[in-house]
């Protein structure tokens, strides 16, 4: 079985598609870090994220960066894969990584941008993880305040807000929500209420 879980930042779908992975026993992985890693070897080789070819050749070579760095998890390495997330060649040179990926004997799930829609079209099951704006910023505040960040949550909202204009509007797989995925709100949802929520979906299918 594959699922796809897609949905904007902060809205909590990474820490829904683990806990349905452990769920269902399948293998998990974040497409996010993939795009997170690229952004982080741009940085650490001194090139500007808008550099296309850099990024490309980045992609192309996502395996020297570990996948659960802590410096894999800061607002520069995001804002940097937000950037790169736009790049047609930085998609095509991560694109067959996932799909393999999404192969592994028994299943997978997967989370990202556009799983449901140009990487697993053909996803057993598809939800789109999302909440408010405002709910999803606060969650990220909280997050970084709780690390020691210094910032505002209008700071966070704006930057927030930024990302997901960048993600919708992007020519190369734009974020939506693919017309089969099935809705899931978090706005007022704790984890274990979306992961009951989820897997009474994934059940059903």
């Amino acid at each position: 079985m594959i699922i796809a879980v897609d949905g904007p930042v902060a809205a909590g779908k990474g820490t829904l598609a683990r806990r349905i992975a452990a769920h269902y026993n399948l293998e998990y992985l974040d497409t996010g870090a993939l795009y997170r890693a690229v952004g982080l070897k741009l940085i650490r080789d001194g090139h500007d994220p808008h550099d296309k070819v850099a990024a490309v050749d980045a992609a192309r070579h996502v395996g020297d960066v570990r996948l659960d760095g802590p410096a894999l998890r800061n607002e520069a390495t995001g804002e940097a894969a937000s950037i790169v997330a736009a790049n047609h060649g930085v998609r095509a040179a991560l694109l067959q990584y996932q799909r393999d990926f999404a192969q592994n004997k028994g299943g997978a799930v997967l989370d990202g941008r556009d799983i449901g829609t140009v990487v697993c079209p053909d996803a057993d099951v598809k939800l789109f993880v999302t909440a408010s704006a405002e709910v999803r910023a606060r969650r990220r505040f909280d997050e970084l305040v709780a690390k020691g960040v210094e910032t505002t949550f209008e700071a966070v909202l704006e930057d927030l807000q930024a990302r997901d204009a960048r993600d919708m509007s992007r020519g190369a797989a734009p974020l939506k929500k693919a017309d089969d995925a099935h809705l899931l709100d978090t706005s007022k949802l704790d984890i274990e209420a979306a992961v009951t929520a989820a897997c009474m979906i994934i059940d059903a299918a």
